[in-house]
C-alpha cells in the first residue's frame, strides 16, 4: 500500500514513515523545508517533495494519508485527501492503532521522555525482547534512526501531550517523568493537564502498570485523585537504585539519573534482571540533541553540546549538568526560544533560570516561530530582546541567528563549552562550526 506523509520531516512522523517502509508499503512525504530527516527517508526509498504543500503531492495509488499534528484543516494536501476514498489518520491516530496490535510502553511526561524512551528500547533489545521502538531523537545504536523495527509484540513509544494525543494511546505500561505547565497554547491551566491525564492513564489495563516518579509532586497529586491508579500495579523511581545508577551512568545529570530509573523500573516490571539492565545503562552514551557532546577542531578548540532544552527546568537542569560535568571551563550557552506563547507564557521562570545560571556567557537569539501554532497578538508582546532586558545581566546579550557564528569567531579564546539550546533549527549551526 502506498502511504503519504503530511509534514512527514517531523521527528515523530518520520519515525512512523521509517517503520512503515520497513514493514513493506510505499512512502511518500511532504515538507516545507529539507532536513537531515527528510534526506536520511528519501535515501531509504521514500519519494519526498519538499516546498509549498500541493494537492499534485498526492498521486492517485495512494491509499492511506497520514498528517502532522501541526498542519492546519485548510492544508491543501490535506483537502485533496478528503475529496477521495483515502484513509485519512493524524500521527497520534495512526501510532494510536499500532498500540492496540502490540504490547506498548508509553513514555510520557513534560521532560525527559525522548531519554527514557531511548533507555528502555535499548533495555529489551539487550534483553532479547527484539522491541520496536518509535522514539524522538536518533540513535546511534540504530544507525542514527529515530525508529527500530523488531520482530516481537513489543512496541516503545514517546507519548507526546501536546492537543492531548497520548489520548488515543492504549498502553500496557505508562511512564510518567514528570508533568509541569507546558503547552499552554492548548492546556488551560495546570489542572486542565491533570485532567487530561488522568484521562489518559485511565487507559492502562486492570493487569497493566504504571511507572511514575517519585518525587514529582503534580504526579503524586494526579495518583492521589485518581481512583484507578490506586488499584493498578505500579513501581515508584526516585530512591532505590539511585546511587547506583549515578555509579554507572555516562551522561550528566540528576535529570538522566531520573529517567535511567524510569527505565530500571520498567526493567524489573517486566522481569529483567538488573546486571542486563546496569549493563546496558552504563553503556549509554546519549542521543541526538540530548546533551550531544561534538568537538571542535581549530585554532580556538572547544567542545560543543548540541542540546534540545527548550522550557525552564529543563533548561536549568542541562545547564546545571554542564557544570558538573565542567566545573572549571567557560560555559557558552546559545539559546532559542521556543515558540511565541511557550515564551511569553513562561516568560518570568526564563528570566529566573538565566539569571541564576551556572554559565559564563549567555546569546538568546530570536524566538522561532512554530507555524500554525502562533497568536498575533501574543507575537507583538514577546521577544528575545525583552528577555535580555529583563535578565539585565552584563555577560547575556541579544544577536541574531545569522551574527552568532562570526562573533564566536571573534571573541572565543578557546577550550570553552558552547552550548546550542532550543528545540527549533538552531542546531544547523552545528554545520558552520568549521573554523579555518
Amino acid at each position: 500500500m502506498k502511504i503519504h506523509f503530511i509534514g512527514i520531516g517531523g521527528i515523530g512522523v518520520s519515525a512512523l514513515a521509517q517503520y512503515y517502509l520497513e514493514k513493506g508499503h510505499q512512502i511518500s512525504g511532504s515538507d516545507l523545508a529539507s532536513s537531515e530527516i527528510t534526506q536520511a527517508l528519501k535515501k531509504k526509498g521514500a519519494q519526498i517533495s519538499i516546498g509549498p504543500h500541493s494537492p499534485q503531492n498526492l498521486t492517485p495509488e495512494v491509499k492511506q494519508v497520514i498528517y502532522s499534528p501541526a498542519i492546519r484543516p485548510d492544508n491543501p494536501e490535506l483537502e485533496e485527501a478528503r475529496k477521495g476514498k483515502i484513509k485519512i489518520q493524524s500521527y497520534p491516530e495512526a501510532l494510536g492503532e499500532l498500540t492496540k496490535k502490540y504490547w506498548t510502553i508509553a513514555v510520557s511526561g513534560t521532560h525527559g521522555k525522548s531519554t527514557t524512551t531511548a533507555m528502555i528500547g535499548l533495555l529489551l533489545e539487550k534483553a532479547g525482547f527484539d522491541p520496536t521502538v518509535i522514539v524522538g531523537t536518533k540513535l546511534k545504536e540504530w544507525g542514527d534512526s529515530n525508529c527500530r523495527v523488531g520482530k516481537s509484540k513489543y512496541l516503545v513509544i514517546e507519548a507526546d501531550e501536546w492537543q492531548a494525543s497520548f489520548l488515543n494511546y492504549w498502553p500496557k505500561i505508562i511512564v510518567l517523568t514528570s508533568i509541569e505547565r507546558e503547552h499552554l497554547d492548548y492546556f488551560q491551566s495546570l489542572n486542565h493537564i491533570l485532567n487530561i491525564y488522568r484521562e489518559y492513564t485511565s487507559h492502562i489495563p486492570e493487569d497493566g502498570v504504571l511507572v511514575a516518579n517519585k518525587a514529582d509532586n503534580n504526579i503524586q497529586k494526579l495518583i492521589k485523585s485518581s481512583p484507578k491508579i490506586k488499584n493498578l500495579k505500579y513501581y515508584f523511581f526516585g530512591q532505590k537504585e539511585t546511587s547506583e545508577i549515578k555509579k554507572i551512568l555516562k551522561i550528566p545529570g540528576e535529570h538522566n539519573v531520573s529517567n535511567a530509573l524510569a527505565a530500571l523500573s520498567v526493567a524489573q516490571a517486566l522481569e529483567i534482571p538488573d546486571r542486563v539492565s546496569f549493563q546496558t545503562l552504563s553503556k549509554y552514551r546519549g542521543s541526538w540533541r540530548r546533551f550531544e557532546i561534538i568537538k571542535i577542531h581549530h585554532p580556538k578548540q572547544f567542545t560543543l553540546i548540541n542540546d534540545y532544552a527548550h522550557h525552564p527546568t529543563k533548561v536549568r537542569v542541562t545547564l546545571k549538568a554542564a557544570r558538573e560535568k565542567f566545573p572549571k571551563e567557560k560555559i557558552w550557552c546559545i539559546f532559542q526560544p521556543h515558540q511565541y506563547q511557550r515564551t511569553y507564557y513562561l516568560f518570568n521562570d526564563f528570566v529566573k533560570v538565566f539569571q541564576g545560571a551556572p554559565i559564563d556567557r549567555l546569546i538568546i537569539t530570536d524566538i522561532y516561530d512554530v507555524a500554525g501554532r502562533e497568536k498575533k497578538d501574543i507575537k507583538a508582546k514577546i521577544s528575545s530582546e525583552k528577555i535580555i532586558e529583563a535578565i539585565d545581566k552584563p555577560w547575556a546579550i541579544y544577536l541574531p541567528k545569522e551574527k552568532i557564528v562570526s562573533y564566536l569567531k571573534k571573541n572565543l579564546w578557546g577550550k570553552e563549552i558552547v552550548i546550542l539550546m532550543g528545540a527549533g533549527d538552531i542546531y544547523k549551526l552545528t554545520t558552520l562550526f568549521s573554523f579555518k
